[in-house]
């Protein structure tokens, strides 16, 4: 398996690459470049697998790859490598986007590479970049990348009645259904929570408040959403949640 390692920095490069061959044995040719538009004629004539991918380079930015390659033929899965400070990580969440962080760590690209492979020719590749490039140069997140069996549907957020904990699955209640996704709750509730509507009155659940229907008080209180699921309230919640919906 090829990949490539896209950045404008030498000593970045340098240790990626002894970062690549100590974790990753998978990956057997790495391949370099110093700029985008030499990264893509590399990838149009090697075909890697895997591109790491720099945002910030003169000239031409890692966002604008898909300027200069046909999307129909994409046929990689990209890791970003970022300097970004926290604010754009959000953006690589709702986007699905896998990224390093830099300085980059080994553990980092052991699971990187290894959800990448998993990914190959399943993961719209072309769907989250537009998402995260958008993202980025608006600000606005307004959707999330669920990974599904076939794929990765984009949700408004807007559009997230709440969520439910199944063990090792959380279930989304959208306007539009139910959706599965095999990712616990807990990934999912600090990138919601910072939503202003967004409350987590239960372990098991996190919802959006402004589909709250009605509060029960009988059989110890619970919540009704529009979808009318029923919605549990931790004892230890109970205060909290009147003092959080009394400031909406």
């Amino acid at each position: 398996m090829k990949c490539i390692i896209i950045d404008d920095e030498p000593k970045a490069r340098r240790l990626l690459r002894i970062l690549v061959e100590e974790n990753c044995p998978k990956i057997t040719a790495i391949l370099e470049a110093g700029d985008l538009l030499s990264g893509v004629e590399i990838i149009k004539e090697q075909e890697p697998s895997i591109v790491f991918l720099d945002i910030e380079m003169p000239e031409h930015s890692g966002l604008e790859i898909l300027e200069f390659i046909e999307k129909d033929v994409v046929n990689f899965e990209i890791i970003f490598t970022t300097a970004y400070s926290e604010y754009a990580i959000e953006a690589f969440q709702l986007a699905a986007v896998d990224y390093l962080l830099k300085p980059v760590r080994p553990a980092q690209v052991r699971q990187a590479v290894d959800k990448a492979v998993n990914l190959l020719g399943k993961s719209q590749i072309n769907e989250k970049l537009e998402s995260l490039r958008s993202s980025l140069l608006k600000g606005e997140f307004n959707k999330i990348a669920l990974p599904v069996s076939d794929g990765v549907q984009f949700v408004p957020i807007d559009e997230i009645i709440l969520l439910k904990a199944e063990g090792m699955y959380t279930t989304f209640y959208t306007q539009a259904g139910e959706l599965v996704v095999s990712k616990p709750l807990k990934n999912f509730v600090p990138t919601l929570q910072e939503k202003s509507n967004f409350y987590r009155p239960h372990r098991s659940y996190l919802i959006n408040l402004k589909y709250i229907k009605q509060y029960v008080k009988s059989d110890g209180g619970y919540i009704v959403m529009d979808n009318d699921q029923q919605v549990s309230i931790s004892r230890d919640k109970r205060d909290e949640f009147f003092a959080f919906i009394s400031n909406l």
